[in-house]
């Protein structure tokens, strides 16, 4: 069966609370059930995590490797700063897409900058919650198309 890493970065452990004007008023809890049912609905195992450490979500990314397909990743502030992210996707090869709740590119300037982007398969941006649902089906027909 297939497997996605669903990744969530710094703060995203405060959705639902933190700025419900920008990033809505759904939970990560919400988010990772959403995730898990869209992916049994497509026949694929669904794990989900969530760290605010840049270390831990390298962690995870090496992990990863021979256990998941691919990775839907959400990393936060960490899209505009890591090095170590971009590194870790790289150097294991796992098809990754970038996922932000906001439009990233209607907000400051500095968040218009992904050291994600480069090791990703696409980016998905600015669709909320759904965008989710939206990386899983984007994730699938990459490693439908890949085999």
């Amino acid at each position: 069966m297939t497997s996605i890493l669903v990744l969530n970065g710094p703060n995203l452990n405060l959705l639902g609370t933190r700025q419900p004007e920008i990033y809505g008023h759904t939970t990560l809890a919400d988010v990772e059930e959403m995730c898990v049912a869209h992916g049994k609905a497509r026949g694929v195992a669904v794990t989900c995590a969530q760290s605010n450490h840049e270390g831990a979500l390298v962690t995870f990314i090496h992990e990863a490797r021979g256990v998941h397909d691919g990775i839907i990743l959400n990393a936060g502030a960490y899209t505009h700063t890591s090095i170590a992210l971009m590194d870790a996707i790289k150097g294991t090869e796992m098809p990754t897409v970038e996922l932000h709740l906001s439009n990233v590119h209607a907000r400051e300037e500095f968040r218009h900058r992904s050291y994600i982007a480069p090791a990703a398969i696409g980016v998905i941006a600015g669709f909320g919650a759904n965008g989710y649902k939206l990386a899983i089906d984007a994730l699938l027909g990459h490693l439908e198309t890949r085999s």
